[in-house]
């Protein structure tokens, strides 16, 4: 320990410091505005019990990771978000991956397949397959994954609203590989309530869209084990301009609600809570977003084993996947991307992730193209080969600035969490307004100070020179679009109508009673059914939602 204390650090050789350097005595903060310290010692850390607030790693609670050895047993999964134009084009890119050294894929669906509708409807013309893969049978499906066996690869679908559709497509392609459904290993987002708060590609009332999670808990809690059935999303949070607490906070609450809704549909804690798993964001302020992961662990812990009393420590860790942020990622001297992703993902694994994407320099342009994609896996590769950021389980505990910033960040997203408990619960918060107003106040101080240069973004607002010429661009075929609709009318041509009308209506009587609609909707798409005509079943059964407005 020092021989003095902090206070009288600064007012002796501090104080001598800062009349020399004058320049830079503006305050510091972090995301949430409060100040960064100008030093953290062990006076920061005074009254903390060490055994409670962070034990050991894959101990309770997990606050310096979940597994004892961390990436000394086994590196982070390497994803690369990816799917554009049709099922054929974006099995290329995904092989492509796979061959580069990529160890799990993850697939980004067009608008269209994100909210129930075919290639063929008016409310598709002009964007399919223009922001991910355009997928409306079974059929697409098993082009989209030729040559990729389902058993041999852990797959993550960022769906939401349309999820129990293709994790059914997903299920019954794996059977005709011949795979059994238990051997499959992945993710569906699943995640309805971000999308209020954040992202807007629902289709149904919230209601009816939490049976549809909580069905899809209970059918993979017996059929497809393996599977993590949802992604707590805090990413799209973040993105849409929220502090890191508001992320940690909204997410963790949306996450709270999940449990509660699938305890209250006869599930036991302890039967699903392994499954879930959460999906965060990694921004450029190194040690706060290091600290951010630390104290999502520990928060997440302490809310399944003393608000729902789960008893299997597997139901208290908090595993997560993490993206680095695109909309961090400028047009402007583009190839400050790579810069900016590189200490994105550093935050990621000093952080503890379980898998990672990392985002390409050319996406403020444009869809990845190759040469992008691959830059921004091999970060990945150098950050686990070359580097020894992975040699040391949680490198940067006990550091005095980490778990301050650590505590601060835990109670501010605890705050938070009371206040949405005195509102109901994420859903009745949502239906207030209440996040999206919290988003929307920070994300509009942010600008205001990129505009006013408190906030300097390299390139944007200081050290500026002309835009550069990028070339290598990805462009998008137009002609995807007309074979993508010829490709849907053959198959509605050879499948069998009277099969397919059957499921349909099979599923309707099952949605408006009680049953599982998951079997339902499996048999619909093993009959071709197509994502449109499965939606507007739910449609007529459950209704539409229309936007929530938060003023």
């Amino acid at each position: 320990m020092p021989s003095r204390s902090k206070q009288e650090w600064r007012d002796t050789t501090l104080e001598k410091t800062l009349k020399r350097s004058p320049e830079r005595q503006e305050r510091f903060e972090i995301s949430s505005g409060t100040e960064i310290d100008d030093l953290y010692a062990p006076d920061d850390l005074e009254g903390i019990d060490y055994d409670e607030a962070l034990g050991y790693p894959g101990e309770y609670p997990f606050t310096r990771g979940i597994q004892p050895n961390m990436y000394r047993g086994r590196l982070w999964t390497m994803r690369q978000y990816a799917g554009f134009a049709d099922a054929e084009e974006s099995n290329k890119r995904y092989r492509y991956l796979l061959e580069q050294g990529q160890t799990g894929l993850s697939i980004a669906f067009d608008l269209p397949t994100q909210i129930g509708y075919d290639s063929d409807h008016e409310m598709a013309r002009g964007e399919i397959g223009k922001v991910g893969v355009a997928i409306d049978t079974l059929a697409d499906m098993e082009v989209l994954f030729e040559d990729i066996p389902l058993d041999k690869v852990s797959t993550s679908m960022t769906i939401n609203a349309t999820a129990p559709i293709l994790l059914a497509m997903y299920i019954a392609l794996a059977k005709k590989q011949g795979i059994d459904p238990k051997e499959l290993n992945g993710t569906i987002q699943n995640d309805i309530l971000k999308e209020y708060i954040a992202r807007g590609t629902y289709i149904f009332p919230p209601r009816p869209s939490m049976r549809l999670i909580t069905d899809i808990f209970k059918y993979c809690g017996e059929e497809v084990p393996r599977w993590n059935t949802i992604s707590i999303s805090g990413y799209h949070i973040r993105e849409a301009g929220s502090t890191a607490a508001q992320e940690l906070a909204f997410t963790l609450a949306n996450g709270i609600t999940y449990v509660q809704a699938a305890i209250d549909a006869g599930l036991d804690v302890d039967d699903f809570a392994a499954r879930l798993s959460f999906f965060f964001a990694a921004y450029g302020n190194l040690f706060e977003e290091v600290a951010k992961f630390r104290a999502g662990r520990r928060l997440w812990a302490k809310i399944m084993r003393e608000r729902f009393e789960a008893k299997e420590p597997r139901s208290w860790m908090l595993r997560f996947h993490t993206q680095t942020c695109g909309h961090t990622l400028t047009a402007q001297q583009p190839t400050n991307n790579v810069i900016r992703t590189t200490i994105q993902a550093l935050a990621a694994v000093l952080g503890g992730t379980q898998s990672l994407h990392t985002n390409s320099y050319d996406e403020a342009y444009a869809t990845p193209s190759e040469e992008a994609v691959t830059v921004a896996l091999r970060t990945q590769q150098l950050l686990a080969y070359e580097t020894d950021v992975a040699n040391a389980v949680d490198p940067l505990g006990g550091s005095y600035l980490v778990e301050s910033l650590t505590n601060t960040l835990e109670e501010e997203a605890q705050n938070y969490i009371q206040k949405i408990d005195t509102l109901g619960d994420a859903l009745a918060a949502i239906e207030q307004g209440f996040p999206q107003r919290e988003i929307q106040e920070s994300s509009y101080r942010t600008q205001m100070d990129i505009e006013s240069e408190k906030k300097v973004v390299v390139g944007v607002n200081k050290f500026v020179s002309p835009y550069p010429k990028i070339t290598g661009l990805l462009r998008f075929d137009p002609q995807i679009a007309i074979k993508q609709k010829e490709g849907l009318a053959q198959v509605k041509q050879n499948r069998d109508s009277a099969t397919v009308s059957a499921a349909l209506d099979k599923l309707e009587k099952v949605a408006t009673g009680t049953e599982n609609t998951m079997p339902a909707i499996l048999e619909c798409v093993e009959a071709y059914a197509t994502i449109g005509e499965v939606c507007d079943v739910l449609r007529r059964v459950f209704g539409e939602q229309k936007e929530f407005l938060a003023f």
